[in-house]
């Protein structure tokens, strides 16, 4: 699964990057988050409890950050597990000024699997776009007080994938998505 997309945030860009590395910001940017442990300046760990559809479960994942190039620029790989399924992946996260703040865009590159990987990729695909709307909602309204604005895509290739997704409910999203929030660590880290 690929997922992009931008985010405009109402605060210099050295603020946005200190708060890109706050284990507190981030644990209260995650749904669901009980933990959110800083290891080193490079490696962090979290532990997340969530219900997913069917299933019930307490995801734990690793998180690395790589390719440093403070503030503009990182690389951020992590994989997550539960009883129900696992996920990992990598996320490039630029930086860049732009007018009244900073302009952060990420790139996601996410696998599942498991038992959470039947509920078919369609659905994951969409979930994600969803979860990441919601982890840089929340951190966007935590680091900065002022309306963010956002652009993601993701690619939805028929009528049919456009009906699922107004069917969902919101909450499955959220809980589903948190699965690959944890393995990519954002957006989110996502």
């Amino acid at each position: 699964m690929k997922l992009s997309g931008t985010f405009q945030i109402n605060i210099e860009k050295q603020k946005v990057w200190e708060a890109l590395n706050d284990p507190e910001i981030l644990k209260q940017s995650i749904p669901g988050c009980d933990e959110f442990t800083k290891k080193s300046d490079k490696e962090f760990s979290a532990t997340a409890t969530n219900k997913i559809g069917p299933f019930n479960a307490s995801f734990s994942g690793d998180i690395e950050i790589k390719d440093i190039n403070a503030p503009h620029s990182y690389t951020i790989e992590g994989s997550g597990n539960s009883a129900v399924g696992f996920a990992s992946g990598s996320a490039k996260v630029k930086l860049e000024d732009s007018e009244g703040g900073t302009k952060l865009i990420y790139e996601v590159e996410a696998n599942v699997g498991g038992k959470i990987a039947q509920v078919g990729s369609r659905l994951i695909d969409m979930t994600a776009k969803k979860m990441a709307d919601v982890f840089f909602g929340k951190f966007s309204e935590i680091v900065s007080p002022q309306k963010i604005s956002r652009e993601a895509k993701v690619e939805i290739s028929s009528k049919e994938d456009r009906k699922i997704e107004r069917k969902l409910n919101y909450k499955i999203l959220i809980y589903i998505s948190l699965v690959i929030v944890l393995g990519i660590a954002v957006f989110l880290i996502i």
